[in-house]
């Protein structure tokens, strides 16, 4: 077997090449958590969102990110007084994270909603519901995809 043996010229381009591609995937990591954030940023206008009234169902395991089901539900009222006026779901690990957004009245009768969405890989699946007296509750839920939807 031949020994291959590199000048140090190469041994450091190697090694940056390598640095490069390492730190790389930690921006894009970042990156798509920061638009996570932003989104939840907008929708709740700096708002901080707080546990509990809102349910968040998906697979623990998606056999394909193409099609992978969720529904959402808040408890609430639903009266003119007291009632949810939109949910946000997010997929913080796909290239546009915003997924979809649902708006209700007091005429929806409840606030459930149900779809289908894709998912890149796997991930958090994140919603958040916008309440008329301007609370803000969120719920979180990994969905591990055992063969990628976007391209992954």
């Amino acid at each position: 077997m031949k020994q291959v043996q590199f000048s140090r010229r190469e041994a450091m381009v190697l090694g940056a090449g390598a640095a490069t591609v390492t730190l790389l995937g930690g921006v894009t990591g970042a990156l798509a958590a920061t638009a996570t954030d932003d989104a939840i940023n907008a929708f709740t206008g700096g708002a901080t969102p707080s546990e509990g009234k809102i349910t968040l169902g998906a697979p623990e395991i998606a056999e394909n990110g193409n099609t992978v089901p969720i529904d959402v539900s808040v408890e609430s009222a639903m009266t003119d007084d007291d009632h949810v006026e939109s949910v946000l779901v997010l997929a913080d690990g796909n290239p546009n994270p915003g997924v979809a957004t649902f708006h209700f009245t007091p005429m929806s009768g409840d606030a459930t909603a149900a779809t289908r969405i894709r998912l890149a890989s796997t991930q958090n699946v994140v919603a958040v519901a916008k309440m008329k007296d301007g609370s803000v509750y969120m719920a979180k839920r990994e969905v591990k995809v055992t063969i990628g939807g976007c391209g992954g």
